[in-house]
């Protein structure tokens, strides 16, 4: 049985150079964390292997990599605004979600009728009403402890000055990558001439001001995105949900997290720019949380940018003759999420064994060269000439420190998926142990061709070849 919790997932990481406190020695930031030499690797592993699969295999979306900071209308077209709050209960310096402290409410009376009369109210936001009656529910019930409540409304976004000689104008961290897309459609149309269908990738860093942050990088202040706009003709956007949901789990279905620990989820609670949504959720440590979100926007944040812009962002229909504003499918992925969803499932540790069971062009380090014998300058110089034949081609190491028990301990725990061992036989014959990571098996083999044999084990592209089809 594969033994792991959050506990173990959080040392290992801040161990083996994975993830770090923000401001460690300082105590640090709660919601913020630094990835270290190995997690800078593994992370823009998942980034290549995310924009390989919708950026460079296809020939209908294109990328862009749009600014942090925008002019603040940006924020007031697009809702967040206004829209982007978080409701808090404060009771005696603790603080608690609303919908969290509804359900603790509700565990305790045991009201089913009741509990859904609250929901309601909360699904149309009615916040001084909820506190209202959570106040009547305690007093009758005779809830003490959560007597006394108070409610606060936090605006998720960032707020930041930019200087000038004559004022300080304001803006916002962006809390998503999607609206440096949409204002930027116009351009991108007529730098690139792309026709509908198309979509335009992007990874970047958001911002939320998250009061509760939790269960290490699942939510965070700081955070990675990996999204995508497509924009269609309106009327196909069932057709291109549904295509969208597919290979979504294509994609993450290949990082061998197990099929059996994916699901999907309908929306309920819509956001204000959605029609309707999906999420694909994922068993983090046996709780299935969001993990990638698919969501029809329809046409509302281009209508709000005319809107608010007084900018003509319209296409036009060669068939009809008529202009249009397309509709939009969005595919949302947090790049932390899928990072610690491989920490969840890769992580082994049985039979008094801890290895990182990461896909091998996931892993942050391919293969390391590890001589057996490190005084012996023969077996230093071929162990030299390997390292130097493929450290171009792949991402190694070389190690000759410690005994060879304890550098596979250390390349199992990183996660690379061959060691190289050098010995004396190496010398006579040419040939080299490769040993395999996830079963510890080993062969020999030919120094001259390891490049080749790597490049075999490496090869994901039937892969693509096969997932990426049109509609």
């Amino acid at each position: 049985m594969n033994d792991v919790n959050l506990k173990l997932i959080i040392n290992h990481a801040k161990r083996y150079g994975f993830i770090y406190k923000s401001s460690e020695i300082y105590n640090g930031i709660n919601g913020v964390y630094d990835y270290g030499p190995w997690g800078v690797e593994m992370k823009n592993n998942i980034k290549e292997y995310w924009w390989n699969f919708m950026v460079k295999l296809r020939d209908n979306i294109v990328g862009i990599d749009s600014s942090i900071l925008m002019n603040n209308k940006v924020w007031i077209a697009s809702g967040h605004k206004k829209e982007f709050n978080e409701y808090y209960i404060i009771i005696k310096n603790k603080i608690y979600n609303i919908k969290k402290f509804i359900l603790l409410i509700f565990d305790i009376i045991n009201n089913k009728k009741l509990y859904k009369k609250i929901l309601i109210l909360y699904k149309k936001k009615k916040i001084k009403l909820i506190i209202y009656k959570l106040k009547l529910i305690i007093k009758h019930y005779k809830i003490l402890k959560y007597r006394n409540i108070k409610v606060k409304k936090i605006n998720l976004m960032f707020n930041t000055k930019i200087n000038s000689f004559l004022n300080n104008k304001y803006t916002y961290l962006r809390p998503e990558t999607a609206q440096g897309i949409f204002i930027n459609i116009k351009n991108i149309i007529n730098s690139t001439k792309m026709k509908i269908p198309f979509g335009v990738a992007q990874v970047g860093k958001s911002f939320r001001n998250e009061i509760i942050t939790k269960e290490f990088i699942f939510r965070t202040k700081e955070f990675e995105q990996m999204e995508m706009q497509f924009f269609i003709y309106p009327g196909q956007e069932k057709k291109w949900f549904k295509y969208w949901i597919n290979n979504r789990l294509s994609w993450l279905y290949f990082l061998n997290l197990g099929i059996n620990n994916f699901r999907i989820k309908k929306h309920k609670n819509l956001s204000h720019y959605t029609k309707y949504a999906i999420d694909i959720e994922f068993n983090f440590l046996n709780i299935y949380k969001e993990l990638e979100g698919i969501h029809f926007r329809k046409n509302f944040d281009l209508k709000s940018h005319i809107k608010y812009s007084k900018k003509k962002i319209m296409f036009y229909n060669s068939k009809t003759k008529k202009k249009y504003i397309p509709y939009i499918i969005e595919t949302s992925l947090g790049l932390d999420r899928v990072f610690y969803a491989l920490l969840c499932k890769s992580l082994i540790n049985e039979n008094n064994r801890i290895f990182l069971k990461l896909p091998y062009f996931i892993s942050p380090i391919k293969i390391a060269i590890l001589p057996l014998i490190s005084k012996d300058k023969k077996i230093i110089k071929i162990s030299k000439y390997i390292y130097n034949n493929l450290k171009y081609k792949f991402n190694i190491i070389y190690d000759d420190k410690n005994s060879i028990g304890k550098r596979y301990h250390y390349q199992d725990s990183i996660g690379t998926p061959f060691c190289i061992t050098i010995d004396k036989y190496s010398l006579v014959n040419k040939t080299v142990t490769i040993r395999y990571r996830d079963s510890m098996k080993q062969i020999r083999y030919e120094i001259d061709l390891l490049y080749f044999f790597f490049k075999k084990e490496f090869d994901i592209s039937y892969f693509f070849k096969r997932e990426i089809k049109d509609v």
